[in-house]
């Protein structure tokens, strides 16, 4: 559970279930090389930019306009920054796209680009938008009903009707989402090389816990111990005692002790895609009974999950199947604590939280190919929390983990 805003200070900023295909078991993580997969290449980018025209056409729409971030990377490998300076990319319906970007910009935005695409420049006194609205009118869609990706901010759609006031804007998620849900080949093997090295540094860093170390503390090491695995874009939540039953956690200082329980939340990127994994244990003694009795519960809660997450079933039905026991445990009703205040899992990937969530409500149906975090925590107001969290994927024959929970609080990183 990565907060979208995140700080590893953890201010609000940001056994496995039977007949379920599991990772790898631990001495083969130990032996896992330090050479990642290699990145997306071009051929894929060319094939996901082919089927995100193959949508705007079914759909009758005429183009696609996509600001920098995950998207963006996906379909034209353009890695670039959000600024108040416009850089988008205009996908048509048909034939080669246009990346609008500012002049002096151009050589930087070029170097990631991996699909053909013409780049139109514009300088400091001139209007972007008056670009996209050109290269629209040029083509013969700029009557058609053009789709903006769903992180597109208001100033570009405000910008598009002040040039082309008819114009109907119109949401990219039927394009866009139905692509990133489904992970390819190359994808999933980039996903797991992320998983098994934060794996393997959050049990390093579980070792060189110490007696009066600060939740910051922890959280630098295991980004020092990932990134000497190979991770990237390395972050971490540490939270302690009752600050771990708050989700995302806390600014006030936080020290460990014999008996703390530890929730450590973390992850990383490898080529642009994320791991997202959780670890709680007690450090130093033997776990009381209640710590022993929520962590259990919540290592119950992800077998559940993965129970009911089979191929074609509503993905908040997930959510709904672990909260039933939940209820009967007594913990919520619904999403009250103490209990699961908040969604079972979210969809990851490029991102480490896209769509969609096993969140009640949700009826995207799962099929092959989707990521999902799974990571039913259970919090105690003032006392503490628990939250394991493992991703996984879809297969045809039902859910595959990335990473294996652990078996018992007593071996928190078997």
């Amino acid at each position: 559970m990565r907060s979208p805003e995140f700080s590893r200070r953890g201010i609000l900023v940001g056994g496995a279930v039977a007949g379920i295909a599991s990772a790898l078991p631990r001495t083969a993580l130990a032996q896992t090389p330090q050479a990642p997969p290699p990145p997306i290449g071009r051929e894929e980018r060319l094939s996901r930019l082919s089927r995100a025209q193959e949508r705007l056409r079914a759909l009758g729409y005429g183009a696609l306009v996509v600001e920098p971030g995950a998207s963006l990377d996906y379909l034209t490998g353009v890695q670039w920054h959000r600024s108040e300076r416009l850089t988008a990319a205009v996908i048509p319906a048909s034939g080669a796209p246009v990346i609008v970007t500012p002049f002096f910009e151009r050589p930087s935005v070029a170097e990631s680009l991996q699909v053909p695409a013409e780049i139109r420049v514009w300088q400091e006194h001139e209007d972007p938008f008056r670009l996209v609205a050109d290269f629209l009118s040029e083509r013969g869609i700029a009557k058609a009903p053009i789709a903006l990706e769903e992180t597109v901010r208001y100033f570009a759609a405000d910008g598009l009707r002040r040039n082309l006031p008819r114009v109907q804007l119109v949401s990219g998620n039927p394009v866009v989402r139905p692509l990133r849900m489904i992970k390819s080949p190359a994808e999933l093997a980039l996903m797991q090389f992320a998983a098994d090295i934060t794996v393997q540094a959050l049990r390093k860093t579980h070792d060189e816990v110490r007696a009066g170390m600060s939740n910051v503390e922890i959280g630098e090491r295991f980004e020092r111990n990932v990134a000497a695995l190979g991770g990237s874009d390395t972050w971490s939540l540490v939270l302690i005692d009752d600050a771990a039953a708050l989700p995302h956690g806390t600014g006030r200082p936080q020290e460990v002790k014999r008996g703390s329980i530890v929730l450590m939340d973390c992850g990383c990127a490898v080529h642009g895609y994320q791991s997202d994994i959780s670890r709680t244990f007690v450090w130093g003694a033997k776990p009381t009974f209640e710590q022993r009795r929520v962590w259990e519960q919540v290592r119950r809660g992800q077998d559940i999950a993965m129970s009911a997450a089979k191929p074609g079933v509503a993905a908040g039905s997930v959510d709904d199947a672990v909260r039933r026991t939940y209820e009967r445990w007594g913990h919520g009703p619904g999403y009250k604590l103490p209990g699961l205040s908040h969604r079972t899992g979210h969809g990851i990937g490029m991102e480490g939280h896209e769509p969609v969530n096993l969140v009640h409500g949700e009826t995207t149906r799962l099929a092959p190919g989707m990521c999902f975090s799974n990571e039913p925590g259970i919090y105690l107001p003032g006392k503490f929390g628990v939250r394991l969290e493992d991703c996984f994927h879809m297969t045809e024959a039902g859910p595959k983990w990335f990473t294996v929970p652990p078996p018992s609080i007593d071996r928190p990183f078997d």
